[in-house]
């Protein structure tokens, strides 16, 4: 289990928020944390502890005011740490390469992918061409209903068709370097993991994974290494002390090399 370090970029600024909140409307979010810096500090600060594999976050639609101010916010993180963050937001197969010159190690797809409530394979040929399997994480975020975790997209809006279970693990891992795994309903919210997808996760086998939503503790982080077996990397938001919060950061960086 590895730390993954994030910068979300909402209205142009680094904030942490409650995820199951935003709105493309009237751009809103409830606010956990809004930062004075700007998102080549937290790069150049993930970049000081050599810490990879971290991601931005766009969180605006590109419809939005803010989309822009957003958008350069993200590209000067990248280039403050080149070959050491990931993308998502937006990323699509005509922008992806973008990034990746950039400085991103990967880009993240979610919507592009997951288009009109299930998978488009179309899109994700055309996401692979554009960039390659090995510069691809795609997103799996996902809120639960009627028992099952369903992925969602469009900023977690939109709900598909798509169940996370081992079978789709099983064959969306063919096409992507990686999973990313928000479990919305808790994200933001620093009240305990989503046990129960935790188990799903760590009872898979094969491409790396890393989870994000409701660590609050170091217990959380305890449960997560347990349910997850070890296999999940990790990202802590609201509650990490950088983001106004009460998890110490050199204390999680300890934790993970413990």
């Amino acid at each position: 289990m590895k730390f993954r370090p994030c910068i979300d970029i909402h209205n142009g600024l680094v904030k942490q928020i409650v995820g199951g909140t935003l709105l493309d409307k009237g751009d809103y979010a409830k606010e956990n944390f809004v930062s004075g810096r700007d998102a080549s500090f937290y790069a150049s600060f993930y970049k000081k502890d050599n810490l990879k594999g971290g991601h931005i976050v766009l969180l605006n639609s590109e419809n939005s005011e803010y989309y822009e101010a957003s958008r350069e916010q993200a590209v000067k993180a990248l280039k403050a740490y080149p070959g050491g963050l990931q993308i998502g937001g937006g990323i699509n197969d005509q922008n992806g390469a973008f990034y990746i010159e950039n400085g991103a190690t990967h880009v993240i797809v979610t919507s592009f992918v997951f288009k009109d409530g299930k998978i488009n394979y179309d899109n994700l040929e055309k996401m692979q061409r554009a960039v390659g399997k090995k510069h691809l994480v795609l997103d799996l975020s996902c809120r639960k209903k009627d028992g099952n975790y369903y992925i969602v997209t469009d900023r977690w809006q939109k709900f598909t068709q798509e169940i996370v279970t081992h079978e789709l693990l099983d064959k969306l891992s063919e096409w992507c370097d990686e999973f990313l795994v928000h479990a919305v309903d808790v994200e933001g919210k620093a009240s305990g993991i989503e046990k129960e997808l935790v188990s799903i996760l760590g009872e898979w086998n094969g491409i790396p994974i890393t989870y994000a939503g409701g660590i609050g503790t170091f217990g959380d982080l305890e449960e997560l290494r347990e349910l997850g077996k070890g296999k999940l990397d990790v990202t802590i938001g609201s509650a990490l002390d950088l983001f106004g919060g009460s998890m110490v950061y050199k204390e999680i960086l300890n934790f993970m090399k413990n």
